[in-house]
């Protein structure tokens, strides 16, 4: 498993592209599948959005992980700046930031994209 995470259009999507070699066509969007749809994908790609349409965020996460070892997830940051006023977006916000623990405990590789750049924050480049 592999996490690329980083703010919004920061080279994430790129970076599993040219570097880990994933054909685009292969990376799915968080948007536009639904949680079982997941566990056949290769790579996720916005998967703060597919959080989104779990009604267990964190036990979704926790099963993706045991059962899919070779995915790459990646997605964005969206725990930093002003804490949301409605109550839903605090309690996806604050899911995003525990799936993204849970993915990136289970994770043999995290890569932070800042402006293009990858950063390793654990592991090494596969």
């Amino acid at each position: 498993m592999i996490l690329i995470i980083g703010g919004r259009s920061q080279g994430k999507r790129d970076f599993a592209a040219e570097v880990l070699k994933i054909p685009r066509t292969d990376i799915s969007e968080g948007r536009d599948i639904c949680p079982d749809d997941a566990y056949k994908c290769r790579c996720i790609a916005n998967f703060q959005e597919l959080i989104r349409k779990c009604s267990d965020p964190v036990s979704f996460t926790e099963n993706l992980c045991r059962t899919s070892p070779d995915i790459v997830v990646i997605m964005d940051e969206v725990g930093s700046g002003i804490v949301p006023m409605d109550r839903n977006d605090r309690v996806w916000r604050e899911n995003v930031g525990r799936c993204g623990c849970i993915v990136a405990a289970h994770a043999k590789s995290v890569i932070r994209m800042v402006c293009g750049i990858p950063t390793i924050i654990k592991g090494e480049l596969p």
